[in-house]
Parts: structure tokens; C-alpha cells; sequence
């Protein structure tokens, strides 16, 4: 079983209409409930428009469960592009294969300088993150990427191209502890509007990447929708409905969701649906009513009053420091950024803002010893010593 037989017992038409018939007594019924007790009706309600008179309301609650289960921290983290190419013919990204830009793969000396670059920063916990290539940046690179890591990271997440079962499997021993896909949208006709070519354009197979990390044994899985391609209220609901059927069916693996909207690019796709700053709290506090265990995260794609705010909605991860190109730390600051940054803020910044505001700034996820890695640099890492001290 896999969660496109679930997901095939929905029509997105029927989830849209009933989310958009919800009323205010609906919303009422929801929050009445204790914690943890609202199911997927009540999440609907919670984003439906009959949930706008209730929004400070939620996030008083948001607040309250998010400093009872996390306290007042709040989880930094930074994403490291290791390649902008990439065989797919996507409207919405700058990395397009149709989109005529220098292309770049970093090599080792140079993922070593970005990886110390980073590290300065104060960084413990580093999202890789590629185009999605399988032949140039497949398996065999992301290994060696991964066991570079090891040597500056207690922690190694990953968002690149959906991967076989196997080659999960194969990356775990290196590192891997957790991966974000998203979706982009549930919307299975329309996702061929934007997906028009390559590997991506397979709806099924993305969709069914969070089984194939699940059975491999990932620790954390992420999920999201790209916000501004179909209704977002809709692909919400679906994104917690795949979030569900996952905890149920993996519940040893952690789970985490993201809320991208779409930001300026190559390409410059105009969004369909507009989320506005209200509308994504809103979300973020229907969420955290659904789940609190529920890892919320905030990227630099928001502007920093909003995500200042954020913080005591729910959110429990951020990243600092952003930069959406590879080479962009140092080796080669001015090659095309797949989008752009709202929050330039340096990650000193952003540690100084959570500080004043009562939180702690947390430099990374777990240490290595719960994936099963020594404190000191691994054995197998240490034929890299004589690259990592060149540089």
C-alpha cells in the first residue's frame, strides 16, 4: 500500500467545496476540542474562510501548544545548493532546463570551502540541496558530498531529486537523516501545467517518495505545497492528509512541513492563487492545532517582520543566512539564485532577533551520535583530511 490508493478515494473539486462550506459553528466545534483531538474536518474548517474571525484565537492556542511541547527555542538552519542543473522543464523555478543560465556543479575543494564557509556562520545543521539530475549529481555525488559534510555537521538533510528506495538506503550510512520533497501541488491535472518535461512531470512517483523514505528508514520527512500554483487552501488539506496517512503507517519517523509561496524568478510564473500574510497564518495556526508534534518551518522566502512574528505562531525552524545558488557562501557569489531572498538578514542578525524576543537560537537538529556517528570525524572520513586541510 502506498498513499496513492488513499489519495485516489479524493476529488479535489469535492475537498475544495467542502473546505468553502464550512461555517463559523464548524470552526466554533473545532477549537472546542482538546488538544490533540481535531481530526481532518476540523483541519478544514481551521483553513476554510469561515476560520477568519477566529485567526487571533488560534493563535493564542498555536502559541500556548508550541511552548508546551518545544519551549522557546527556535531551530536554525541553512540550505547549501550543490548544483543548479537540471533536466526538468518546470514554469515556476529559475533552474529550468529551458532557462538559458551558466550552469554550475560545485567540486569537492569547492563544496569544502562553501561546508567552512558555512560553518563560521555558526551553523551544526546543513540542508544540501541540487537541481534534479540523476545522472550528473546522483547517488555516488551526494555520498561523497554527504561524507565531506561530516566532518563540519552533527546533522545532514537533503532536498533533490526524488530517489528509489535503494539509493536512500545507500545515503543513510553517510549521513542522511532527513529529506524534504514537496508536492508543488495536489492538483494532479494541473501539475502537468507546470511540469512539462522530465523526470518531475511523473505526479505518482514524486507523490510517492515519502513512502519509498518511510521504508528506507529516514528519520524525518518534509512535507509542503508550493503556495501560489492552485488553490492553497486545497493543496493544505492534502498536504495534511499525506502527513497523516504517513505518521500512521511510519510512526518511528519524525515529520516536518514547510510553507514556500512563490518568490521572483527565472521564468517569473504569475501565481493563480494568491496567499496573502494572513491567509499563511492562518495556516501555520491550523497546523499546529492539528498536530503538535508537528515541526513547523519558515524559510528566508519571507520577508523578516513577518517571520519576527512568526516565531510565536507556531514555528519551530528557520533558515539564516540564505543563498539560492551554488557557490553562493563563497566560491562563486553572483551565479543565478533559483529565487530570491526577502530576509537578508545574517544569521548573527537573526539569532539577536529570537534572543530579544525571549527565544533561543538552536544551531542544529540532533547530534551525529543518534544516527550512530562517533563525536570525532569518521573513520571513513579521514582519507579527506588532506583536501579539507588544502583548502
Amino acid at each position: 500500500m502506498s498513499f496513492i490508493e488513499v489519495f485516489g478515494n479524493y476529488s479535489w473539486d469535492d475537498i475544495s467545496g467542502s473546505i468553502l462550506g464550512k461555517t463559523e459553528l464548524d470552526v466554533a466545534a473545532a477549537l472546542a476540542k482538546g488538544k490533540g483531538r481535531q481530526n481532518l474536518e476540523d483541519f478544514k474548517a481551521l483553513i476554510s474562510p469561515a476560520a477568519s474571525p477566529f485567526i487571533e484565537t488560534m493563535a493564542q492556542l498555536s502559541h500556548q501548544l508550541t511552548v508546551e511541547r518545544f519551549g522557546r527555542i527556535q531551530q536554525l538552519y541553512v540550505p547549501m545548493y550543490l548544483s543548479n542543473v537540471c533536466s526538468n522543464v518546470c514554469t515556476y523555478c529559475g533552474f529550468s532546463a529551458t532557462n538559458r543560465i551558466p550552469r554550475k556543479i560545485l567540486s569537492e575543494e569547492e563544496i569544502v570551502e562553501e561546508y567552512r564557509a558555512i560553518k563560521e556562520m555558526g551553523f551544526d545543521h546543513i540542508l544540501l540541496v541540487t537541481g534534479e539530475a540523476n545522472r550528473r549529481v546522483g547517488v555516488e555525488y551526494l555520498q561523497n558530498a554527504f561524507r565531506l559534510a561530516r566532518e563540519f555537521f552533527s546533522n545532514i538533510s537533503m532536498e533533490v531529486q526524488p530517489l528509489d528506495q535503494g539509493a536512500y538506503e545507500a545515503l543513510i550510512p553517510f549521513g542522511l537523516s532527513s529529506v524534504l520533497v514537496y508536492q508543488e501541488t495536489y492538483h494532479r491535472s494541473a501539475y502537468a501545467d507546470y511540469h512539462l518535461s522530465g523526470m518531475k512531470r511523473n505526479f505518482d512517483y514524486r507523490l510517492e517518495t515519502p513512502d519509498r523514505l518511510g521504508r528506507a528508514g529516514v528519520k524525518k520527512i518534509g512535507l509542503g505545497a508550493l503556495y501560489g500554483l492552485e488553490d492553497w487552501r486545497t493543496d493544505t488539506f492534502f498536504v495534511a492528509l499525506h502527513l497523516r496517512y504517513l505518521e500512521n503507517r511510519y510512526w518511528k519517523t519524525r515529520y516536518s512541513v514547510s510553507f514556500p509561496r512563490i518568490r521572483p524568478h527565472e521564468g517569473d510564473l504569475h501565481p493563480r492563487s494568491i496567499m496573502s500574510d494572513r491567509d499563511l497564518v492562518q495556516v501555520i495556526c491550523a497546523y499546529r492545532l492539528l498536530n503538535q508534534e508537528l515541526e513547523l518551518s519558515l524559510s528566508t522566502r519571507e520577508h523578516e517582520r513577518f517571520r519576527d512574528h512568526a516565531i510565536r505562531l507556531g514555528i519551530t525552524t528557520m533558515s539564516a543566512g540564505s543563498k539560492t545558488n551554488p557557490g553562493g557562501y563563497r566560491v562563486e557569489p553572483q551565479s543565478l539564485e533559483q529565487f530570491e531572498i526577502s530576509d537578508e538578514r545574517s544569521p548573527a542578525e537573526i539569532a539577536d532577533m529570537l534572543r530579544a524576543n525571549g527565544y533561543e537560537p538552536v544551531w542544529k537538529d540532533w547530534d551525529r551520535t543518534y544516527d550512530g556517528f562517533p563525536q570525532s570525524s569518521p573513520d571513513w572520513c579521514k582519507e579527506r583530511k588532506d583536501l579539507i586541510t588544502k583548502v
